[in-house]
Order: C-alpha cells, then sequence, then structure tokens
C-alpha cells in the first residue's frame, strides 16, 4: 500500500528550529516525534512519498536525485565524487597517530562513491550503496548560520563504507556551545542543523569504519630530536560509523517503525558536541563505544524516546555501552547497552552525571559508573563473578510479576535495571528460572568489578586486559607486573576476590566503581529496591 507524507509538520519543525536556538533548559530536555499531515507538495522514493525533499536513490549502478542522474558539479546541492577522506597507508608519524590496521590504500578508498549534500533542506535517501558515503557539509560558515539545517530521511538504506563513516555530517548549525563554564546536563537541541529522520516501515543498514586523527601539514611541531611530534593540529578524526562534527537530533516518524542498524568497526553512533535521541529503533553493534559523544565535560547525550539497543564486540579490545564525555540524560524510551565482554568498560558510562529520569534502562558491563540524583528509581547489581552472556536475567516484584526482563548477549559484572514500573518495595532476582540471592551494598565510585570480581584474582581465558596494560601469561596476575601511569592498587601483593582499583581521580559525576557490600554481609534472595538508587554486592545463585 503507498502512503503519502507531506512537509507540513516537516516544515513547522524546520520553523520552530530557526526561532528558538539551541541551548540550556530549565526542565528535562523534550522533543516531539515528527508527524506528516496537511499535505500538498510530494515527491516520491521507494513505495513512500514525502513533502518537498529531494529525493535520492541510491544504487551501485546509477546513483539518481528527484529522478535524474546525479551531478558531477560540486556546485550543485548534490553531487557525487571519489573524494572520501580516510587514513593514507605508508605515511611517516608526522602524517598522524594512525597505526597500520587504521590505514587504507588510495585503491580501496577509490573504489567509494562520497554523496554529498551541500545545501539546507530536506533530502529522503533510500537504496544500495555498497562502497560508499553520505557526506554533509554546507560550508564553514554554515556553523554560525541558523538556516544551515539538514534533514535526512532515511526510508530504506544500505550503505557500506570501509576506510571511513558511512554518514557523517561535517559543516552545519551548531546550535550549542562548548563553553565548560556554562555547560548544563540539560540541553535544547531542536534546532541544531544535523537531523535524522528514520522512516515509518523503513529499515536502514549502516555499516561503518572510522577515520584516525591526521595532522594539518603546517602545525606539527617536532621534538629537538625530530623523531616525536609534541604537537599538532587537527585536520581530520572521526571515530563512528555514523557521525557528526555538530549536535544532532535523531528522530522517528509519527508511528516510531522505523529501523537503523548501525555495524561499526570501531565506534557507532557519535557526535563532537550534544546527541538527542527522540524515536526510531536504534540497533547498534560496535567494536567499541556503541555511543559516544566527546566534548569534554560539555556533551549531553540525551535519550527521549524510541528503542536503542547497543552491543559493543569488543574487536578493538574495549568498548563503553554509552560514552559521554558530559552528561547522559535519560529521560523515555528503551535503552539496552552491553559494554565489552572483557574489559573494564560501563554499560552507561559518563565523566559528568548519568541521569535516569524515565523509561527502561538495561545496561551490563565490567564497570560500573556512578549514577547521579534521578526521577526515576533504578537497581544496580554486582556479581560475585563474570556472568555469561545469553542468558536472561528478571526482576520480580511481590507478586511475582516480571518488571524487567532481558537476555543479554555480553559477558559482565555489573547489571542497572531501571523502569517506570519498579516502585519501592521487596524484588527477587531470576537468572533464567534460576532465583539469586546478594547483599545490600552503598556506591562508592572508583574502578569496580573487572579485575577484583574474578575469584582466586584470575581472569577468564578469553578476557583481554585493559588497553594500556600487558599480562605476561592471562590467567592469573604476575606477582610482579607494570602498572600503567595514574593507576595505582592498594597494598595488596595479590588481586583477592573483591579486590579494586583505588584512588583514581575524582570526577564530578563521581568516579567509578565497587560499592561496599558483599560476603561479609547477610545474604538475602529478597531485594528491597528504595526511592533512588538501590545497590546490591555478590549477587550470585541462591543456596
Amino acid at each position: 500500500m503507498r502512503r503519502t507524507f507531506s512537509k507540513g509538520m516537516i516544515l513547522i519543525s524546520v520553523l520552530v528550529m530557526l526561532m528558538t536556538g539551541c541551548g540550556q533548559q530549565g526542565d528535562l530536555a523534550r522533543q516531539d516525534t515528527i508527524t506528516t499531515e496537511n499535505v500538498e507538495d510530494t515527491f516520491e522514493t521507494g513505495n513512500k512519498v514525502f513533502g518537498d525533499a529531494t529525493v535520492i536513490e541510491l544504487s551501485d549502478e546509477e546513483i539518481t536525485v528527484d529522478g535524474s542522474v546525479i551531478s558531477m558539479d560540486s556546485e550543485s546541492a548534490v553531487y557525487a565524487a571519489n573524494d572520501i577522506v580516510f587514513y593514507l597507508e605508508g605515511q611517516d608519524f608526522t602524517y598522524g597517530e594512525g597505526e597500520e590496521s587504521d590505514a587504507h590504500s588510495q585503491k580501496e578508498a577509490d573504489a567509494h562513491t562520497v554523496v554529498h549534500i551541500t545545501k539546507p533542506g530536506t533530502y529522503a535517501v533510500s537504496g544500495t550503496l555498497s562502497a560508499g558515503q553520505i557526506a554533509i557539509d554546507l560550508g564553514k560558515a554554515a556553523k554560525e548560520d541558523p538556516n544551515a539545517v539538514v534533514t535526512l530521511i532515511l526510508n530504506g538504506v544500505d550503505i557500506n563504507c570501509s576506510v571511513a563513516p558511512a554518514v557523517i555530517f561535517y559543516n552545519v548549525y551548531e546550535c550549542g556551545s562548548d563553553d565548560e563554564e556554562t555547560a548544563v546536563s540539560t540541553v535544547d537541541t531542536s534546532a541544531a542543523g544535523a537531523n535524522v529522520l528514520i522512516a515509518d516501515e523503513s529499515v536502514n543498514n549502516v555499516k561503518g569504519a572510522y577515520v584516525a586523527r591526521i595532522y594539518k601539514p603546517n602545525s606539527v611541531v617536532l621534538s629537538a630530536d625530530g623523531r616525536e611530534v609534541e604537537d599538532a593540529k587537527k585536520l581530520h578524526k572521526y571515530d563512528a560509523a555514523f557521525y557528526s562534527k555538530m549536535s544532532m537530533n535523531i528522530n522517528s516518524e509519527e508511528e516510531g517503525t522505523g529501523i537503523l542498524n548501525i555495524n561499526a568497526e570501531n565506534e557507532g553512533l557519535g557526535s563532537e558536541l550534544h546527541l538527542t535521541i527522540n524515536g526510531g529503533n536504534i540497533n547498534i553493534v560496535s567494536g567499541n563505544d556503541g555511543i559516544n559523544t566527546n566534548e569534554d565535560e560539555v556533551s549531553v547525550t540525551t535519550v527521549n524516546g524510541g528503542s536503542l539497543k547497543i552491543r559493543v564486540n569488543g574487536k578493538t579490545g574495549e568498548g563503553d555501552g554509552i560514552d559521554s564525555n558530559g552528561w547522559l540524560v535519560i529521560n523515555g524510551g528503551t535503552v539496552i547497552a552491553e559494554a565489552c565482554s572483557f574489559s573494564a568498560d560501563a554499560g552507561i558510562d559518563s565523566d559528568m552525571g548519568i541521569h535516569i529520569n524515565g523509561g527502561t534502562v538495561i545496561a551490563t558491563g565490567n564497570m560500573l559508573d556512578h549514577i547521579s540524583e534521578s526521577k526515576q528509581n533504578y537497581a544496580v547489581f554486582q556479581f560475585a563473578s563474570s556472568q555469561k552472556g545469553n542468558t536472561s536475567y528478571s526482576l520480580k516484584n511481590e507478586s511475582g510479576e516480571v518488571v524487567v526482563e532481558y537476555t543479554l548477549e555480553n559477558d559482565f559484572m555489573y547489571l542497572i535495571f531501571s523502569s517506570v514500573d519498579m516502585a519501592a518495595g521487596t524484588y527477587t532476582m531470576w537468572q533464567g528460572d534460576t532465583q539469586l540471592a546478594g547483599s545490600k551494598g552503598t556506591s562508592q565510585g572508583g574502578f569496580g568489578g573487572m579485575m577484583g570480581g574474578f575469584k582466586g584474582g584470575q581472569m577468564p581465558e578469553d578476557m583481554m586486559p585493559p588497553k594500556g596494560m600487558e599480562f605476561p601469561e592471562r590467567g592469573e596476575f604476575p606477582e610482579e607486573m607494570e602498572i600503567p601511569e595514574g593507576i595505582e592498587f592498594q597494598d595488596r601483593g595479590d588481586f583477592p576476590q573483591g579486590g579494586e582499583f583505588q584512588d583514581r581521580e575524582q570526577r564530578p559525576g563521581g568516579n567509578r566503581g565497587d560499592f561496599e557490600g558483599g560476603e561479609n554481609l547477610e545474604m538475602s534472595i529478597e531485594f528491597l529496591i528504595e526511592d533512588g538508587g538501590s545497590y546490591f554486592s555478590n549477587v550470585k545463585i541462591a543456596e
């Protein structure tokens, strides 16, 4: 059945963006799902019609724009070229910070077609590009221009890029500020120049790589002996398969049935300032962080709605589920975030604070980041030993009703549950049909169970050491080992059960870590969840 959609609310949304600006909010950040009503002018793409959108049909044979073959003229609003930004192989240390595994050949890069979008507007994209990229760049002046706004409608795309992000916003309007002095945890990004709309009933597959840091050629300052780079400015560095240099919004259509699948060699979804997710079904499998917003002490990752499922496969050796260098604020929707199985990472991670104000949250990892004051109850469970993936965990209330349940794929030590249905009261915890028991604990911050939670100081055979730390042999910790700079241990010869990293730098959001409780406290099959946050230690199968 063909459905007709139009410009009505899309145009209204753009007008609102231009008038309101982007900034702080006194209350929770909120954006309504874009709807499409009162349509007159329409354009067709795939089996759907969108109002006033420029229609881009991708194909390995021929790309069309509003029905005509795509232009090769760089002055056009949409044009194609073989000019992808990537990390070139065979360069010396003055080129950038990339290693051999980050580099690609010119031949591999030239096989990619870049679809450039250079003018403000709404662009509906469908079709397949087996080696290519969509790149939005309205020019350097766009950052200060409230009219430099692009809405990219994903309506059944399949894009594969093996040398760089598959979708990237370079230059559009930046509605936010990177000023640390005025940074807060609640931001309104509705005026942002980078907007993504996931079309109803569409399935969109984006598989992408990344670009390691490349230096500006004339900015490199070498050491006296000429063997090291002492200082250099960044020319390029794009970590995620779906990336924006500016604040970005992701929305769904009114039914919210569209799907965006991101398969990432490194990070999945990234923004250099703020990221707001208002809707859509977003599934991310990543080699490193599933989501990363990377302006230190400024960036805000906000989830207001939709369904977000993240699994870090650890191909890079590490990775948080969601990693915000500023704040993480969850106001609604469903967030399922599984960190790397074998590294000291968290399902949800934030340098400045995590706030859970609504929705459903299920997060796992081998580390815990402190959760700040939140408007919705949450519970943190620290397990006595590493839990294997592909196992179901559930929380049941006093009536035996399941409040939260999910089958987790990755291994983990920490499990976070939060739900609007998780009222204060007594609960039971289950691993499949097996009942669990635990002790009441209190959050402390600092590194968590990644190192100390394995009995006898042993690590699972398939566990890799954290980045920057090498062990002579896996399995047991040697009596003497070199500790990376900045990490200090307690005065312990070995790593006994419950051992932990100590004295990690205190951060505004609370430093990471283990919490009090465990074998020395009374074990119980009843978990008393109080208003606010509740913490439980030494969780294991009930005896």
